[in-house]
C-alpha cells in the first residue's frame, strides 16, 4: 500500500490556547486543510466541483487527542480515503510530529453533494475518478 498524502504544518503561536498547545479545534483546520491540499494535488479545484455542480460534504468527524503540539512544532498531517459501495466515504487522518509523534488521528465519514439537488451522489468514487488528473492519490 502506497503511503498516504501528506502536508506538513508549522504550528503557530496564535493558534495555542492559555495552556500554550494547540487549541483543539485547530486540529480540524489542519485536516481540512489536508484534504483540500489532497484534492488539489489530484487535480480537483473547488471551481472544478462546482463547475460539475457538486461539492464535498462532511457527515461526521472523530479526532482522538494523544500528545500536545506547541507553538513551532512542525507537524506532518497525513490523508487517505476509504472507499466502501455507497453514497459515502471514510478519509482516515494523523497528525504527526517530525520525530514521529502521533498528536492526533482523526476519522471522517464524507460524501459528495449535488449542489442542484441538495442530495448525496449515489458514487462518490466515480466521480472522483471523473474529475482527478491522478486519481491515485485517492486510492482510485
Amino acid at each position: 500500500m502506497a503511503e498516504p498524502f501528506s502536508v506538513r504544518v508549522t504550528v503557530r503561536g496564535y493558534e495555542t490556547d492559555t495552556q500554550g498547545h494547540l487549541n483543539q479545534a485547530v486540529y480540524l483546520n489542519y485536516a481540512e486543510h489536508a484534504r483540500w491540499s489532497l484534492l488539489q494535488a489530484a487535480g480537483i479545484s473547488q471551481a472544478r466541483l462546482v463547475g460539475q455542480g457538486v461539492g464535498p460534504v462532511a457527515l461526521e468527524t472523530t479526532i482522538g487527542f494523544r500528545r500536545e503540539l506547541l507553538a513551532g512544532d512542525e507537524v506532518d498531517v497525513t490523508c487517505a480515503f476509504e472507499w466502501g459501495d455507497g453514497k459515502t466515504f471514510r478519509i482516515r487522518q494523523e497528525i504527526r510530529k517530525t520525530d514521529g509523534t502521533l498528536a492526533a488521528e482523526i476519522t471522517a465519514v464524507g460524501g459528495i453533494m449535488n449542489l442542484t439537488e441538495r442530495k448525496l451522489v449515489a458514487d462518490p468514487r466515480a466521480v472522483f475518478k471523473e474529475l482527478a488528473t491522478d486519481p491515485g492519490l485517492f486510492g482510485l
